[in-house]
């Protein structure tokens, strides 16, 4: 005590504290420095951002920003966030030429530094760190088009920053391709299926080729729905190969068409398969006994054609998003009630069934989106693809990558119990 009140320690006091330190630090250091290249060892920390593409390490909002059950999230605004990008296209190797737009030349960054604010809460960027401790043991399918697999790169490509994946594949088809994150035990899947329900696609090598589908509206495409008892979440989306000429078959008989221009054949419009393909596939999942998971739709993510369609020369040039929200267009729009009408009604089901059903439904995020596209620069310059200017995909990084923030949110409302119903949101108006 007296050495306390007196402020002073005696030499030989000192040099014993120095040397008890010295041993304490020699002893621990050697016991650390086997975790320091170990990612796991503080999974609560995210990854210091390469100095290449990073000015400052990205700010996480803590769990208490979306803690209220009640907030929309859907609802919002884009907000300039300077600490993007998370990846970039030279340290992500999921990013498939058509969206790797600055490898083809894209001039502008900007469109790249904007996040998503909710209007009565904030949203946290995503999390890989976390995202991998909720998914540890589990496994995710997403089931659709292209840009369903445009969202998994995009997922791949911010779990970079802690993980890759290993293909764990049983086959070679690139449609259908399964990873696993080993460190994590957690798998995800594609499943090729841009119409949801069995079709049947033109063969251009057939005599008096039509350049038609054959969409069966009443039977859901089982190459997913017979592997979805393998997954404890489905994302489930489709959109833009509907708008493509198709015949409709139901119970096996010939029903109508889409824009088919055939004697004899009523046209019943593309909203009438989309209508029927999505009940199809909700059905398919409620009916399932394998399926004891959760099942998310993704709701429609629109293009964005400027000046034609995208045939005729339409275009994508925009450099920010939309700074007031816009009308959908009415195509889009009666696209977007059709998938929300038919969830709602399989998700009051899936409620009497003990079953989960959620939604996904960034439709007014990415509709205010319209910078987000490659455009010109998915390819290189002058080479002959079908999609010269692709205004349906999405650049990575980019926008889409949004989306997986939507993802997180969601799972961690999950994890806490879902208080709010998905259909009780108020649909677009």
């Amino acid at each position: 005590m007296e050495l306390l009140h007196s402020g002073t320690i005696p030499s030989t006091q000192k040099l014993a504290i120095v040397v008890t330190m010295a041993i304490a630090l020699f002893t621990i250091i050697p016991l650390l420095y086997p975790f320091r290249a170990n990612p796991n060892f503080f999974p609560k920390q995210p990854p210091a951002p390469s100095t290449s593409h990073h000015q400052t390490r990205p700010t996480f909002l803590t769990e208490a920003a979306v803690e209220e059950s009640n907030c929309d999230i859907f609802s919002g605004k884009w907000v300039p966030n300077p600490d993007t990008p998370y990846y970039t296209n030279t340290t992500c190797w999921a990013i498939h030429e058509h969206q790797n737009c600055m490898k083809f030349g894209r001039p502008d960054s900007g469109f790249i530094q904007w996040r998503w604010k909710p209007d009565a809460c904030e949203m946290p960027v995503f999390n890989p760190f976390q995202f991998l401790e909720i998914m540890r043991g589990k496994s995710m399918a997403f089931v659709g088009d292209s840009v369903s697999r445009n969202h998994m790169q995009s997922l791949i490509c911010l779990l970079s920053r802690v993980e890759y994946p290993v293909d764990v594949s049983d086959n070679s088809d690139e449609y259908f391709k399964r990873w696993k994150y080993e460190t994590y035990d957690f798998t995800i899947a594609a499943f090729w299926t841009p119409h949801l329900v069995r079709s049947t696609e033109p063969d251009p090598t057939r005599p008096h080729h039509s350049g038609l589908f054959y969409l069966h509206l009443d039977e859901a495409d089982d190459k997913w729905t017979a592997e979805i008892g393998d997954f404890d979440y489905l994302i489930i989306s489709s959109g833009h190969w509907h708008y493509r000429p198709s015949i409709f078959f139901e119970d096996r008989a010939l029903v109508g068409c889409h824009y088919c221009q055939l004697p004899n054949l009523t046209d019943l419009t593309m909203f009438y398969g989309y209508r029927k393909a999505f009940r199809t596939a909700f059905r398919a999942v409620l009916n399932s006994e394998s399926f004891k998971g959760v099942m998310y739709l993704r709701s429609f993510a629109p293009s964005h054609f400027e000046g034609g369609l995208w045939n005729e020369g339409g275009n994508c040039l925009r450099k920010q998003p939309y700074s007031n929200e816009m009308d959908l267009d009415e195509r889009s729009m009666e696209l977007y009630m059709i998938q929300m009408e038919e969830f709602q009604a399989a998700e009051k089901e899936a409620r009497k069934r003990g079953m989960r059903f959620r939604a996904l439904d960034m439709t007014q995020a990415m509709w205010m989106r319209p910078d987000g596209h490659p455009s010109r620069y998915g390819h290189p310059p002058g080479a002959n693809v079908s999609l010269y200017n692709d205004c349906v995909h999405w650049c990575l990084p980019g926008p889409i990558d949004t989306l997986n923030d939507f993802l997180l949110a969601m799972l961690k409302r999950e994890g806490r119990g879902f208080k709010t119903r998905s259909s009780d949101r108020k649909m677009l108006s």
